[in-house]
């Protein structure tokens, strides 16, 4: 069995707390985000919409690399996450390695 990486981790326990969104459509109903994760997998437009929506929240935007985002999280078409705690987002964001890059989000 593959190891777990300490980021996926922290992504685990945002699911198992519930203090995440998983899908475009309920990451769009939140009020506030800390941190948006994009698959790496993602159609452009919807890259687009996840890029805003960091935007509008105030708050980093990462993509996986080695992974899909439907494989760290067992959701099926999982295209993009919201984590909407401070204390995970910080761990999350602090443990960071190469399975995950920062997105620029100008233009």
């Amino acid at each position: 069995m593959e190891t777990k990486s300490r980021a996926e981790t922290f992504i685990g326990f945002a699911i198992k707390t519930g203090r995440c969104r998983i899908g475009l459509n309920a990451v769009e109903t939140l009020k506030r985000s800390e941190v948006v994760i994009i698959c790496k997998s993602i159609s452009e437009n919807s890259k687009k919409q996840a890029k805003k929506l960091a935007i509008k929240f105030n708050c980093p935007c990462i993509v996986t690399v080695k992974k899909t985002l439907e494989e760290i999280t067992h959701k099926e078409n999982a295209k993009v996450m919201a984590i909407y705690d401070k204390k995970l987002t910080k761990a999350l964001l602090s443990s960071l390695e190469q399975e995950f890059i920062a997105e620029n989000l100008e233009n």
